[in-house]
């Protein structure tokens, strides 16, 4: 069975030492403030994405494409800026769904 959605991160050679203490001392201003600022005006335009595919899907038995890719854009983004504030990649995540 094929999923419509993966998310796979590469698990490094080797990490940078100083990007992990960077990211300890400094990651809630650099990261935190423009990705937070802007995941939390996409969270509630998802928010309300789902709430209308609810009912699509009540009706129609289908989750609309386009409303599907948004909210799996909003789920790549957050889940590449977790996974990088996990110490699992040093790549800056994009301010993007994109893999």
């Amino acid at each position: 069975m094929s999923y419509p959605v993966t998310f796979k991160v590469d698990y490094p050679e080797k990490l940078s030492r100083g990007m992990l203490l960077l990211k300890v001392l400094f990651g809630w201003l650099y990261i935190g403030i423009p990705h937070g600022f802007c995941l939390f005006f996409f969270g509630i335009g998802v928010a309300v994405v789902q709430f209308i595919a609810f009912w699509a899907i009540l009706f129609t038995g289908k989750f609309p494409k386009g409303m599907f890719d948004f909210t799996v854009r909003y789920y790549r983004w957050s889940n590449n800026l977790t996974a990088y504030m996990a110490f699992m990649r040093d790549e800056y995540p994009p301010f993007s769904g994109q893999e």
